[in-house]
Formats: structure tokens, sequence, C-alpha cells
């Protein structure tokens, strides 16, 4: 027999001589040679299978890692091999194969770890179990890998146990540099050998979001990272936030909170420490003694206090205390023992200021000794009613009445009275007036208790006016004398009282008058005072009046040693709204905005509008910036609810510029200029986000606004140009069409980025005039390279959000398909998933008309927005685009190409074809043409190029 020299038989013959199980795979982990060691091991033959599928589920993720890492360089490590229903733990040593084996991949050697009997499985089944159900997160971990995790470890950080395998444990941190200061410490730790902890630290979870973990780790080999790290993580948000909760009780509260161990204050809030007028933190380590006037009211109060708190009972008093000045106040104290079983642990005491009650009490108690010497005195009758019975009275009713003291009390009203029908009179008059809310005054015929008669005036009135049937007080005076001789004046004066009525009458007149253009006055200077310092459509304080509280804010945390925080806000895209819904729908989202605004805000907080969609944010009193970070985080929040207007869901999002007071500026101009630069730089960080103010952003800023103002007259200058990237045949690799992309030739700067300008383009309104200019300029291009015989191949050309909810885009496009005479076929317009599904039908209608024109449309940056499968079906839509973002990782990223297959699919059910982008790799072309990719576009195969460099690209085929 011939002797066997090909280099993959040498690898399959050198296997067979081998005692120990082993095989040999290609780069993908297929296994193409085993010896029978390896099978009668796993009682199976398993060439043609890969060689994560030899292992348990649970080890399947190292082993992907692992078979993928093999074939650059040599490999160790442990797993567990699935054998029929047992399970064999192995150690696999991998080496990649020679360069000259004519075939990319590694071979495995494994070997049986000891340990194998059933009471060391059982232990291992032990471990496994506790391992599974522990209350906590534990994660083993290699240098910059997971090896290992338990299901409460995948759980905390938001993933499945398998997709956390495999991972870099940066991924969980902030940045790397928070990550690499953390592993710093805890490797001198464990490097010791000792056992690391750390009681706090914030790690990031899967969908974004914060927790807050206590972690402990301990290295398996402290000689060698390679070895591995142990490490224990418990979930402490819950308490973190309940600290932070109880923090803002005492920072808050409106009563003093204090805690004493042996009557000496340990803690105490801002609130006590005004009360009795210390300065922050002053009475801290001091003795209560302080509180007290003297010696005496310091001992009894402790005598009377701790033998209650001593009992595990709440202790309550109201005593006599004084402030750092030596003022008295009026306090009420209640005790609690910290704990109640070990009363020494300490009290917390809350303390209420009574100073001003008990003076009011006094005052009240004066006054009810004084009100009853007026009423013993009075020289009017006074009485209280109640059901027509009189309750009480005073003496000089009982004088005008002739009653002995006390007689009169309970007695009937009617008795007063001579005869029914008075009776029935004065009691309809006074039901009529009590029942109008007046005080009841007139003058009637009254009986004494002898049977004489005198007139008497009576005012009364109920004790409460909402119950007009209720108890009501009179008051009794004996005009008798006053009445007869007014009798005797009336016939002389009525000729001089009917004059002096009409005269009366007259200036009665003139003053309702007066009064009415009085109040109709102050009501105007009201409503000019208003308008002058609030915003017209918010009803919030405008800039005048902004800049007013800004001056106090400022002034008052000099005062009080305190920072001032000014947030500038904008919204993200709001002119796009305004300008395709109309303002009435702007002025609605405004408003909301505002309401929105001000219920995420403190009541001490100044929400402001400067005008279109700019917002102010003034909050006193910070401490710190991270204060200032949980208020941006819940205006991010309050504005992520969509807002919903006439059957339409409008998003918004804010740009947020954040600045301090003093660290940033002491004037109100500083302070709104430096705001605003922070809120440029987080619209430049992709909006929806809040920044601090850096003084780079200045220079920023300047750089922002000089870049604008020469872009307002780039077109008229004929600044613009355009370039083309081809869209190449898979097949053919020949040019199937290009993409319009715009360019900007700044004079003395060169090229800017489209990065830079497109978004201004945007922001201004611009797009609108310049995307009109794109369409117009592409089709006199591609007209004058079809007079010079060039193959007539489509444009794609991209249509923003803005310009594609203008309302005269229809008309622009047909005049220029006019003006130009280009074949609508070969017009291909690209719009994003965002702009397609923003407004539903009138998407709808739109695209209808652009697709009866003859013109072609495709969706732009396919997967990177939100779409809607029901709409998507309904589009006259004849193509997708792959975004780069799922190309650029397509060779390491298996979720990339799952995405990728996805879209594939999804096309293809739609009838729908598909261009990749960004392709710059041979890797990234095989990979696509195995999905079925027919057409691609990227560095590969040709640059974005100027008019004049496209001809020569249509003679030779693209590589």
């Amino acid at each position: 027999m011939d002797r066997v020299t090909s280099k993959p038989a040498l690898v399959a013959e050198a296997l067979a001589l081998l005692a120990a199980p082993a095989c040999a795979c290609d780069a993908q982990g297929m296994i193409w040679a085993v010896n029978e060691a390896l099978e009668r091991l796993l009682g199976a033959p398993i060439e043609g299978r890969t060689l994560p599928a030899l292992f348990c589920e649970r080890s399947v993720p190292q082993a992907l890692h692992e078979t993928a890492l093999a074939p650059g360089g040599e490999r160790r490590w442990s797993g567990v091999m699935a054998a029929g229903a047992r399970e064999v733990p192995v150690e696999v040593r991998a080496r990649p194969l020679p360069p000259d084996a004519g075939i990319a991949g590694a071979t495995f050697v494994f070997g049986e770890l000891p340990g194998t009997g059933q009471a060391d499985q059982r232990a291992r089944l032990e471990q496994a179990a506790v391992l599974e159900h522990a209350p906590v997160g534990i994660v083993v971990t290699l240098p910059h890998m997971v090896k290992s995790c338990n299901p409460r470890m995948a759980q905390m950080l938001g993933y499945d146990a398998c997709e956390l395998v495999g991972r870099d444990p940066v991924e969980f941190f902030f940045s790397r540099t928070q990550y690499a200061a953390f592993m710093e410490k805890a490797i001198q730790v464990l490097a010791a050998g000792e056992l690391f902890e750390q009681a706090e630290i914030q790690l990031r979870r899967r969908d974004g979001s914060l927790i807050w973990c206590r972690i402990r780790a301990k290295a398996v080999d402290m000689t060698s990272r390679e070895a591995g790290t142990i490490w224990i993580l418990e979930d402490v948000t819950e308490a973190h936030q309940a600290l932070i909760e109880v923090q803002a009780i005492m920072t808050n509260a409106s009563i003093g909170i204090f805690f004493t161990r042996e009557r000496v204050i340990t803690r105490a809030n801002s609130s006590f420490d005004r009360m009795f007028g210390y300065r922050e933190g002053e009475t801290l380590e001091r003795l209560t003694r302080i509180l007290y006037a003297d010696d005496q009211s310091f001992d009894a109060l402790g005598v009377a206090a701790y033998s209650v708190l001593g009992q595990g009972k709440p202790f309550e008093a109201e005593s006599t205390m004084v402030r750092k000045d030596g003022t008295p106040m009026w306090a009420r104290l209640i005790g609690y023992a910290i704990n109640r079983e070990e009363p020494a642990k300490g009290t917390i005491w809350m303390i209420e200021d009574r100073t001003r009650q008990k003076c009011d009490e006094e005052s009240l108690r004066n006054a009810l000794l004084e009100n009853q010497a007026i009423l013993d005195n009075a020289v009017l009758g006074i009485a209280v009613v109640e059901h027509g019975r009189t309750l009480r009275c005073n003496r000089k009713m009982e004088e005008l009445f002739r009653y002995p003291g006390a007689a009169i009390e309970g007695t009937s009203v009617r008795a007063l009275y001579p005869d029914a029908a008075s009776w029935d009179e004065a009691r309809r008059q006074t039901r009529s007036d009590f029942a109008a809310g007046r005080v009841h005054m007139a003058e009637y015929q009254l009986m004494r208790r002898d049977g004489t008669r005198f007139w008497a005036r009576l005012s009364g009135r109920p004790f409460d006016l909402a119950e007009s049937s209720g108890r009501s007080v009179w008051l009794i005076d004996d005009v008798t004398d006053q009445r007869e001789a007014a009798d005797a004046l009336r016939r002389a004066r009525d000729e001089l009282e009917v004059r002096v009525h009409e005269r009366t009458a007259e200036l009665a007149g003139a003053n309702r008058l007066l009064q009415a253009e009085i109040v109709e006055r102050r009501q105007a200077e009201a409503r000019v005072h208003h308008m002058a310092y609030h915003d017209a459509l918010t009803g919030l304080p405008n800039r005048a009046l902004l800049s007013e509280r800004l001056d106090r804010a400022m002034l008052a945390a000099r005062r009080e040693g305190r920072k001032l925080a000014v947030m500038f806000i904008d919204l993200d895209r709001f002119k796009t709204i305004n300008d395709s819904l109309g303002h009435l729908t702007g002025d609605h989202l405004l408003k909301e905005v505002a309401n929105r605004l001000c219920k995420v805000v403190r009541a001490v907080d100044t929400v402001a509008r400067l005008g279109g969609d700019e917002f102010v944010v003034l909050v006193p009193g910070v401490r710190a910036a991270e204060e200032c970070a949980l208020v941006g985080e819940k205006i991010i929040g309050a504005l992520a609810e969509p807002v919903r207007f006439e059957g339409r869901s409008l998003h918004i999002s804010p740009s947020i510029g954040i600045c301090l007071c003093p660290d940033d500026g002491e004037d109100v101009e500083t302070l709104m200029r430096k705001a605003d630069a922070a809120m440029y730089h987080a619209k430049a960080s992709g909006r929806n986000n809040y920044q601090f103010f850096a003084e780079r952003m200045n220079v920023a800023a300047a750089r922002h606004f000089e870049l604008e103002t020469s872009l307002r007259g780039a077109l008229e200058r004929h600044e613009f140009t355009l370039f083309y990237q081809p869209i190449v045949c898979m097949r053919e690799r020949s040019v199937r069409g290009l993409e319009v992309l715009l360019r900007w030739h700044r004079p003395g700067h060169g090229l800017v980025a489209p990065d830079d300008f497109i978004p201004m383009l945007e922001e201004n309104g611009l797009i609108v005039p310049v995307g009109e200019w794109v369409i117009r300029a592409a089709c006199e291009q591609a007209v004058a390279w079809q007079r010079t015989g060039l193959p007539a191949v489509p444009l794609a050309i991209n249509l923003s959000a803005r310009q594609f909810m203008q309302r005269g885009l229809i008309e622009s496009i047909r005049r220029i398909l006019i003006d130009t005479g280009i074949d609508p076929s070969l017009l291909e317009f690209e719009i994003t998933e965002t702009a397609l599904m923003q407004h539903g039908q009138q998407t709808l209608e739109t695209l209808g008309q652009i697709s009866k024109m003859g013109i072609r449309l495709s969706i732009d940056d396919f997967g990177t927005g939100y779409s809607s499968l029901a709409y998507l079906k309904r589009f006259p839509v004849h193509k997708i685009k792959i975004d780069r973002a799922f190309v650029r990782d397509l060779e390491s990223s298996s979720e990339d190409q799952a995405i990728v297959a996805a879209i594939m699919a999804l096309a293809g059910s739609l009838q729908l074809s598909v261009v990749a982008e960004g392709v710059e790799t041979e890797g990234q072309m095989d990979l696509l043409r195995q999905h079925g990719c027919a057409y691609l576009q990227g560095y590969l195969f040709a640059k974005p190029a100027a008019a004049e460099e496209i001809p020569p690209l249509f003679s030779r085929a693209l590589r």
C-alpha cells in the first residue's frame, strides 16, 4: 500500500497513534478527524459534528469561545463532556495546526479529570445546585473573560447565563477607566491572597440601567491570574435607594430631627440647626445641655425622658428651650429609642417650635376673658339663639326684658313679641336675609315680661353663613326714645331727605362708575404685568422674570454657601414636528412639555420658557453636581412618554446643558451662555442626554456658531458639491447604481465632514432648499453622463425626514423631472425607517404619489429604527439597505450575522432587493454572499468620488 503523504491525512494518522482521546477541527470548529479513544469515551461516532456539540449545555459557551481562539495559539481549559446520559469532566489542551498542514484549524487532546466516582459526582451536583439557587450572583472570571456564572448573576445583569459567559467584564462598567481603576485596587488585595471586599459599586445592566452591588472576591490561585477569580455580588440597589430617601427626609423635613447617644448629639438635620440658630454641623458631638436654659431644666428632662425610653416606650413632652443667642423657645419633643431592646444605642428626637402657637393660645385666653368682660358690661342686649330659643344672654338683655338672672335662657323667642303676626314677619325677614348671607337689621316692637311694649333695634347674623338655619347671635338696643324723637323730626325732614336722596343717588352712580373704572384699570395693569413677565403660550416665567429670579437666587446662594444650577433645555427635532404637523400641534406639545417639567421639579425651582423650544430650569440650594444629574434624569424620563394629540403619538426628547454658580460663573449672562454651550454639547453627543459645562465647550460652541453662520450662505455661494459612491452587483462586480452624497467645500477649510454640517441643515430648516438642489444637480449630472455614452444607472438620493414632510416636495420633484428630462425610473429615493413610520397615513400618501411618478423607493439604515410590518408591507418600497452597523463586525459577531439573515429573510418574503452598506473586507463580502445579498456598497469597491472620477468605474470590474 502507498504511504499516506497528504498533510490532513498525516494529522489523522498521528491522532490514531495517540492513547488519549483526541480530534482535529477546522477553523469553524467542525471535526474532520477523530481517534478511537475519543469515540470510546463518548460511546458514539462524532466525525462531522462540531466540537462545542460534544459538551454539556453549561460548558457550551466556554467551548465556543475556546474553539474560536484555538487556531491562533495554544489553549488549555476544563469542561464537562456529554457521553450519552453520563457527564465526563475533562481537561482540554488545544494546539493550532502548523501552517503547512493544508488546512486552518487545531488539534484537541482530552484528559479525563480525577474524581469521577459517585461520591464526587454527587458533591459536584450538590455544588451545582447551590450555585443554581444561590440568592447572590456568583461568577468566575479569567483575565478579560467571564468563565462561568450562576443564574442569579445573569439575572442581576439582565442576561441569560449562556450569554454572559465569554464576555469581557468591562462591559458591565461605565467605562474602561472605571474598570481599570477597580481592577487595580482588587488585584492588590487578591495578589496578597486576601479576601477583596467593596461595600458599594455601580454596575451597568444589559439595558443600560444601573444597579448598586456589594462585592467580595477571592483568587483561585493567588500566584496566577490565569487560574481565575471567584466573585460574589449582592444587589444592594434597594438599600442604597432607601439610604438616599432617608437622607432626603432628613434634609427636607420641616421639623428638627436629631440623634443622641448618652445625651450627645451625633447627627442633626438642617431644620434643627436653623431652629436653634446654629451653623450646619456646629452642634455635632456636643452635649444637649446647650439646648436648655440651666442645669435644672436639663437634668429634669433627662430624668423624665430616659425613665420612659428605658422601657422601650416613646417619650413626649413640651418644654422651654433656648436658641444659640439665648432667646427662649417653647418646643414640643418626641423621642424614640433607636433600638427598643437596647436603649443605650441611642435616641432619635423630633422637635417642633411651638413658640408661636403658645403665644396664640395665650392671646386666645386673654381674648376670651376680655370678650366675657365686654359682654357683662355691654350697653346692648346680646343673645345667642338656636331653633327659636334663647341659649345664652348677657345681663343687659335680662334688664331690657325684666327677667331675673338666667330666667330668659331656654325660653322661646316668640314670648318676646306682642303678637303672632309681628313674630311671623320678623321670622320671614330674618330667614330671607340669612339665606342671602346678609346681617339682619330691623326695628320691632317687643314685649317685656310684665306685658309692657318698647321699640328695639335688632341686629342678627348666623355663626356660620353656610348654615343659615343654625345658631345665631343678636344685638338688641332699646330705641323707644330715639324712635319717638325721630317721628317728631321726620315730617320736618321729608322734603330735605328727598333732595338728599336724589343727590345721593347721583353721587352713588358716579361713584359706581369711578369704582368700575378703577377695577378695570387695575385688572389691565395686572394683565400687562403678567404679560411682561410670563410666556403667553405656557404661562411660565419668561426671560425677564427668569433673570430677576436668577439674580435673587445667586444672592441667596452666596448667603447660604450653597450652589445654584442653571439647566438649559432644548427639544430635539421639535422644528420637524412643528413644520410638518403645524403650529397647533407644536403649541400643544410645548404646553405639555411645560406641564411635565413643572411636575418633576421641586416647588422652589423655577421653570421658564425663553421662546421657541427652549426652556430653563433654575435649581437653587444645590450641594453637589449629582443632584443636578438626578434632575436631568427625571426630566429625560418625564419627556420619554409620547404626547398624544389628534390621534398621533408625538415623541420628543431633551438636550440639557447644566452649569453651576459659582463654579461656572457669577452673573446671569455668563451662566446662561455656558448652560447654552453645554446644551449644544449634549446635542452633539447624540441628543436625549444632559452635559455639564466644561471650558472646552466654549470653543466648541464658538466653532458651532461659526460653522452655522458660514453654512447659511453656502448654497448661494455654490460651495456645495456632489460625490457618488458605486452600488456593485455581487455576481458581476459591475456598477449597478450610484448613491448621491452631499459635500461642502468650505473656503479656507476644505471639505467639512457630513456629520458636522448635515444635522445643522436639519435643525435650521436649510435641508429643504439644499435637498432640492441635490435632487436637481444629481439629475442634471445623470443626463450629462448619458449624453457622453455612459450606461444609465439609477441614482440613490437621500430624503431627510424634514424634507420628506415638506408640503411642496411632490411639486418640486415633478418640476425637476420636467426641467431635466431624466427618466424617473433612474431615480431612487432613500428614506430612513424613522421618517417612514413617523406620520402613518400621510407618509403612505406621499410615498404613493412618488411611486406613481415612476421613481423607486428604498429604506435606508434598515434595522436601526423602529418598523411596523403592518405599514411596511403597504409601502411601495422596492429595496432596503442594511445599515453599516450590522456589517462592521459581521465576521466576528454571530448576533450581526443573525440580524443580516433575518433582514434577508424578511426582504425575500416581501420581494425586496437588498443592498449592504459599509463593506470593507473580502470576509464581509463572502458572508453577505452566503446570506444571498446581491448588491454591495463600500470601500472594498470604491470610495465616494467626484463626478469626473466616476466614468472610468464603468469600464472595469470592481474588486
